[in-house]
């Protein structure tokens, strides 16, 4: 893609609909090149001696060269796959090296659900770099981003948002899965949810699950948890809860029958738990679908 950038004025139904994009480019930086350029507005422009700070999130993903981010936590060394979080209301500047210059890809952007977002994932609030390596995923959603932005079609800011999202979804699933990577606690939780799925039915020790694996019960529920985002007991539950679901809709069997079968505490805890999850009862749910 050539390099451009473009500014953009989201209406005030974009900015309702919670994530509208603001600029989006792209810029080859050759080596001993002035940076950056003057082109850019008030706001955007900065010198390395100010620096800038911004009212919007920005994720710049370099893809060749090197450089340098400094903010008030630090210098911070750029290499090819980086992506620089830049938060609003930090002070911050960043150049490529004279030497080798960089090829910068960029969207800033705002709204009510990208603070949510934010929050949920701490590194996206705290580090200042998250190393991706060139990855073609990431970079097709930057580049579908950068043609909705040059075209500006109706619609394009709520197109844009999804995309957005897309990559913040990327960068924590990349974020979890390093946590992972070629630890065996990894292939354990494999095993143990693929077991849960087999034995839907049967009620499982999870204690003795996590024995078999010669792993302490407290590890092995702080490391699930950090896999799944719940609780081992939580989701052997939800699986239960479809299979309830399932054969309230497909089978004959009385509500107290699925609860024996599927091994809850009793009939009453089924039925307070399926309504607190589903918003309606077992009954409730078999008799609409007749």
């Amino acid at each position: 893609m050539d390099d451009f950038f473009k500014y953009l004025t989201p209406g005030e139904e974009d900015k309702n609909w919670s994530i509208y994009l603001n600029v989006a480019g792209k810029a080859t930086i050759a080596p001993n090149t002035i940076y950056p350029s003057r082109e850019h507005p008030t706001g955007y422009y900065f010198t390395w001696k100010k620096g800038r700070m911004l009212e919007e999130y920005q994720l710049v993903y370099i893809t060749e060269g090197g450089g340098i981010l400094k903010n008030d936590k630090g210098t911070f060394n750029i290499k090819a796959g980086t992506i620089m979080l830049i938060r609003p209301g930090e002070l911050h500047r960043y150049r490529p090296e004279m030497k080798t210059g960089w090829v910068e890809n960029y969207i800033g952007f705002n709204g009510k659900l990208v603070n949510h977002f934010y929050e949920q994932a701490a590194f996206l609030n705290t580090q200042p770099l998250f190393y991706c390596g060139i990855r073609e995923s990431y970079l097709v959603s930057y580049y579908k981003i950068f043609k909705l932005a040059q075209e500006e079609k109706p619609g394009f800011q709520q197109i844009a948002s999804g995309l957005i999202l897309q990559l913040l979804g990327m960068m924590v699933a990349h974020q979890k899965q390093g946590d992972f990577s070629g630890k065996p606690i990894a292939t354990i939780i494999q095993k143990v949810l693929l077991e849960m799925r087999q034995k839907v039915e049967s009620n499982i020790g999870l204690q003795e699950l996590a024995n078999r694996h010669h792993i302490s019960y407290a590890n092995f529920r702080k490391m699930f948890k950090k896999y799944t985002g719940v609780s081992p007991r939580q989701y052997h539950l939800e699986l239960k809860l479809i299979r309830a679901k399932e054969l309230l809709l497909t089978s004959e069997k009385s509500v107290k029958e699925i609860s024996q079968e599927l091994h809850f505490e009793s009939i009453h805890y089924f039925s307070r738990y399926f309504k607190k999850r589903m918003g309606c009862s077992p009954t409730q749910m078999r008799n609409n679908t007749l």
